[in-house]
């Protein structure tokens, strides 16, 4: 346990292992430095996710919105593709070859044409009807398992003391308490895409209580998450970490690819890939949520808590402004029962016991997300190029292990499939995958470099994308 613990550690902070082609052992060491100080900034961090946050209501809601959005068409063109091959120690660094740079895909995703891309049809068709079938009795087995195994490390935490020398402990304890609460933001997620019960009601509920005990406005990022799923890896509609652009044109593209690039170059290899860690698993959600962070362009400077002026309104239409109050209304309850808390046991008792573990929640949020849609070799589309089960299968699976998965719900490892259906639910998942990968060898993107490593090459490489006269848009170097 205490060395799965230490690999969490490292998955959180994006630590490399030794990359000696780079000699980068000091540069890793400076990473594992600057990571643990990123727990110890509880009290701004804190600050910025002290907003409210809203999702969707019930489990039709957001594939309607999907299928409005963009539906499913038949592709032609045919091409083929290489299949992703076990990427080596050596490969960590960067590695040449005609693509430029390449993960554990081997440029897979790079070769796959729209005519290899199955529509959602032919893909209900390898998928056995039992995947799609909910059972709230195990759904709710699946909170109870998470809420157990987390009050069990909160009762171990109350038997912590509150002293400077006991900090060390403090920083174990919320990496491992975090990671194990990670697996209640998982089924409060689950429970937004309408795939954890039959019962819409019962469903809001859990996730509605689960995401504003953990400061997410439930409702607006149901609504935001649903336009990530109907718009993945689109350049200008793509709702979260869409880069920015080389020479940009502002209307589609997200501007400031040069800046990016000119900075990467004068920080260095190393430090700028310390930088991209600690800024995006530090801050990258509570900037996400405040500002639309990494959003494309299509909706401006978004606002997860306030749906009206000085933020943009684009991504709250019709009924969604009263469901962003509704959802800062509950963030707001918990942050009173926080203030209520701190006034009698005190702001550091809070800090510990709350604060940091919900770092270590946000900053997995990030590794998935990232993880999940970013690599040197994974391009994102042009409106034009874009579909719905195009940008499904430029999701990447990724191995975080049996314990990370049975923690997490194997929201990592069976992400491809939640993409192309997200009303599947987690323990369906695993089959589902399995078929999908066994159907269309072609399109599904299994990366199996190991997840820390795949962390830091992200973080060191993609820093900005160019366009292409394909309509793809693919990784740039300073």
């Amino acid at each position: 346990f205490a060395a799965y613990c230490c690999q969490a550690g490292a998955v959180l902070c994006g630590v490399a292992d030794r990359a000696e082609r780079r000699g980068l052992e000091r540069g890793e060491t400076m990473a594992r430095t600057f990571s643990l100080l990123t727990l110890t900034a509880l009290p701004l961090t804190c600050a910025m996710l002290a907003a409210p946050r809203t999702y969707f209501r019930g489990a039709s809601s957001q594939q309607l919105l999907v299928n409005r959005m963009i539906g499913d068409r038949v592709r032609s063109k045919a091409v083929q593709c290489v299949i992703a091959a076990p990427i080596s120690d050596e490969a960590v660094g960067p590695v040449k070859s005609s693509h430029g740079l390449l993960s554990g895909l081997q440029g897979k995703a790079l070769q796959v044409a729209a005519a290899d891309v199955p529509t959602k049809a032919e893909v209900r068709g390898v998928v056995p009807d039992h995947c799609y079938q909910r059972s709230t009795l195990r759904s709710m087995g699946c909170v109870l398992q998470s809420a157990l195994c987390t009050a069990a490390c909160a009762l171990v935490g109350m038997r912590i003391p509150l002293t400077l020398a006991a900090f060390p402990l403090w920083l174990g304890w919320s990496a491992v308490t975090g990671t194990v609460a990670m697996g209640l933001w998982v089924l409060a997620h689950e429970c937004g895409h309408g795939a954890f019960s039959d019962n819409r009601v019962l469903q809001d509920v859990v996730g509605f209580i689960l995401h504003s005990a953990l400061l997410v406005p439930y409702f607006s990022w149901q609504r935001s998450h649903a336009v990530h799923h109907a718009r993945t890896n689109h350049i200008t509609e793509g709702e979260t970490h869409v880069p920015t652009v080389v020479d940009a044109r502002a209307e589609f593209e997200s501007v400031g690819g040069e800046a990016d690039l000119k900075l990467a170059k004068t920080l260095g290899y190393t430090p700028h890939g310390v930088l991209q860690v600690v800024l995006h698993l530090l801050v990258g959600w509570p900037a996400y949520l405040l500002f639309g962070a990494t959003g494309g362009p299509r909706y401006g400077l978004t606002n997860h808590f306030v749906p009206r002026w000085p933020f943009s309104t684009k991504l709250w239409p019709n009924k969604w402004p009263s469901k962003v109050w509704a959802s800062s209304a509950g963030v707001a309850v918990t942050l009173a029962v926080l203030a209520l808390w701190a006034r009698t046991a005190g702001l550091t008792t809070v800090l510990a016991l709350y604060g940091g573990p919900l770092l270590v929640v946000n900053a997995w949020l990030v590794v998935y997300t990232w993880l999940q849609h970013t690599d040197v070799d994974v391009p994102h589309l042009s409106a034009k190029e874009h579909t719905f089960m195009r940008g499904a299968f430029l999701t990447v699976d990724r191995p975080y292990g049996r314990l990370f998965d049975w923690l997490h719900h194997r929201i990592g490892s069976t992400h491809v499939a939640h993409h192309i259906d997200c009303t599947i639910p987690h323990y369906h998942a695993r089959e589902a995958t399995d078929r999908i990968a066994e159907a269309f060898p072609k399109a599904y993107l299994y990366d199996p470099t190991p997840v820390h490593k795949a962390l830091w090459r992200v973080a060191c490489n993609c820093i900005s994308v160019k366009r292409g006269d394909d309509g793809r848009y693919t990784w740039v170097t300073p």
